[in-house]
């Protein structure tokens, strides 16, 4: 069975207990930025239920154009107004050679992405970065609750970064 099949299966399960629609709206009104690794279950780590919270995820948590898009999204046409900044121990982007990267794709593919993929080596100064990137973001216009944490993966726990 290939992982694909295998999340078929799960839903045609999950189907039979599906509680229903719930508001367009997150009813916590907050967003939560943070990275793709699988490690990260939100749901669990942070007490959150379906319809929560918007979950904003690519690699590193790094709030890119795109996740500023969508946070812009999230705050004025659904009505989030706070923010979570996640970052992470043993992180893929914790030393990550953007330049490398770059040249790999080119040399594979005979073009050169136009995004980045920012790398950084001080997780906790990383995560200083982009709450300071959010809050100075003009799009966005709840900046003043945005707060940075780092998790831990090998605890779970929480570690607010100020």
């Amino acid at each position: 069975m290939s992982a694909i099949d295998h999340l078929v299966h799960a839903n045609e399960k999950y189907v039979q207990t599906f509680p229903g629609a719930r508001p367009l709206r997150p009813k916590l009104r907050l967003t939560v930025i943070t990275c793709m690794d699988s490690r990260l279950d939100l749901f669990g780590a942070l007490g959150l239920d379906i319809g929560d919270a918007h979950l904003i995820r690519n690699a590193g948590g790094i709030p890119t154009d795109d996740v500023l898009r969508s946070l812009a999204l999230s705050q004025r046409a659904l009505g989030t107004r706070e923010v979570v900044i996640i970052h992470h121990t043993q992180c893929g982007m914790d030393g990550f050679d953007d330049p490398a990267f770059r040249a790999e794709l080119a040399a594979e593919s005979g073009q050169e992405p136009p995004w980045r993929v920012d790398g950084f080596t001080d997780l906790y100064e990383d995560t200083r970065r982009s709450v300071r990137t959010v809050r100075e973001c003009g799009w966005i216009p709840h900046r003043d609750d945005v707060r940075g944490f780092v998790f831990d993966v090998a605890t779970a726990a929480l570690t607010e970064v100020t």
